[in-house]
């Protein structure tokens, strides 16, 4: 097989018409660009906004693959350069433009669930939206790569070769595939069951902590300390954990007071409704002072509130102890155990991380 030579005029033809179509595309991208993101700004939605913000990279490449397919048929040198490198190109930059799409929608929808005032109902949105996304994101990634693969010759005359032992490579694939497939479908259930969502609190192997970020085969949990404890998706829901936000209607907690016998308890009552009434974490639901356990020694108070949330009913917690302990110290210092007894009694029952 022999090759023609190039000649310098036809190279510099097909380096002008390859310029030419770029140029256009890129006068063309501006123009339509410019036009989308004013339309964007008329529109009362920000989710507008930045899916164009998203669309601007990869349709500018693909406008100017688009100019290239056009202009091909015009140079014999510049078709053949795009007939070997058009199948390659085309899927990547349609993969590229689908993914930034999804994207785009998944951030805008995003934006749209915070500001919506009703928590619940936002924290609902945010965790389906970003599952869905990124199992879009997986299978777009997927067939775009699959594409690409497979309009190289060499690849898909092995993939040929392969199909004729199909059999034993589909069961090797499904056992190596299952743990991702396991995952997958994990995701997909909770989008639509919902035992947890972004921004619930959630207490997982003994870690206590806020769902930051939902993925098809992790799930982070933050800390009260900062750090991240990664859970896998497919574990939460082959093992138990808890979800102190999953219905909402705030949560409740408790501080251990103890205090010697013989003390009068309608004055500690009444000086923990004050107290309590001053505090703006507290939801006003449940106040209560009740005697959770009488020994010879010691009385242990149960001091009950409630809080919208784990953060709020930690702060309300240590100010509430605070306070009656400062209280009892002005107000009653008699009944304050000086001994030691009941020292363990000074944390709640229901502890909940900062």
């Amino acid at each position: 097989m022999t090759f023609r030579p190039i000649a310098v005029e036809e190279l510099l033809a097909s380096a002008t018409l390859a310029a030419v179509a770029t140029t256009v595309a890129l006068g063309a991208h501006l123009a339509l660009l410019a036009l989308a993101r004013r339309i964007a700004r008329l529109s009362p939605m920000h989710s507008d906004d930045v899916i164009v913000a998203h669309l601007a990279q990869p349709l500018r490449w693909t406008m100017v693959a688009v100019a290239l397919a056009i202009a091909a048929p015009e140079n014999r040198l510049l078709a053949r350069a795009w007939d070997h490198s058009g199948n390659l190109i085309f899927p990547a930059l349609i993969g590229w433009l689908a993914f930034a799409l999804v994207q785009g929608f998944a951030d805008g929808l995003d934006a749209r669930a915070l500001a919506n005032p009703q928590t619940e109902i936002a924290r609902s949105q945010r965790t389906r939206v970003r599952i869905f996304a990124r199992i879009a994101h997986f299978v777009i990634v997927f067939v775009a790569a699959g594409l690409v693969l497979f309009a190289i010759p060499g690849v898909r005359t092995i993939g040929t070769t392969l199909l004729a032992s199909a059999g034993l490579i589909g069961l090797a694939f499904g056992a190596a595939a299952q743990p991702a497939l396991k995952s997958l479908i994990a995701g997909l259930q909770i989008a639509l069951t919902e035992p947890l969502r972004i921004d619930d609190y959630v207490v997982v192997d003994g870690e206590a902590g806020r769902v930051e970020d939902i993925r098809l085969s992790y799930i982070v949990v933050r800390t009260g300390d900062e750090r991240r404890v990664i859970v896998p998706t497919a574990r939460l829901l082959d093992a138990t954990f808890q979800n102190w936000t999953r219905t909402g209607g705030g949560i409740t907690g408790s501080v251990l007071l103890p205090i010697l016998p013989g003390n009068p308890i309608p004055p500690i009552r009444a000086a923990y409704e004050r107290v309590l009434a001053d505090q703006p974490d507290w939801d006003r639901r449940t106040c209560a002072l009740q005697v959770a356990e009488a020994r010879i020694d010691v009385i242990e108070l149960k001091l009950v509130m409630t809080a919208e949330g784990p953060g709020e009913l930690n702060r309300l917690r240590l100010a509430v102890r605070e306070a009656m302990l400062e209280w009892l110290r002005t107000q009653m210092p008699e009944a304050l155990d000086h001994s030691g007894h009941g020292e363990h009694t000074k944390t709640s029952e229901n502890a909940v991380p900062a």
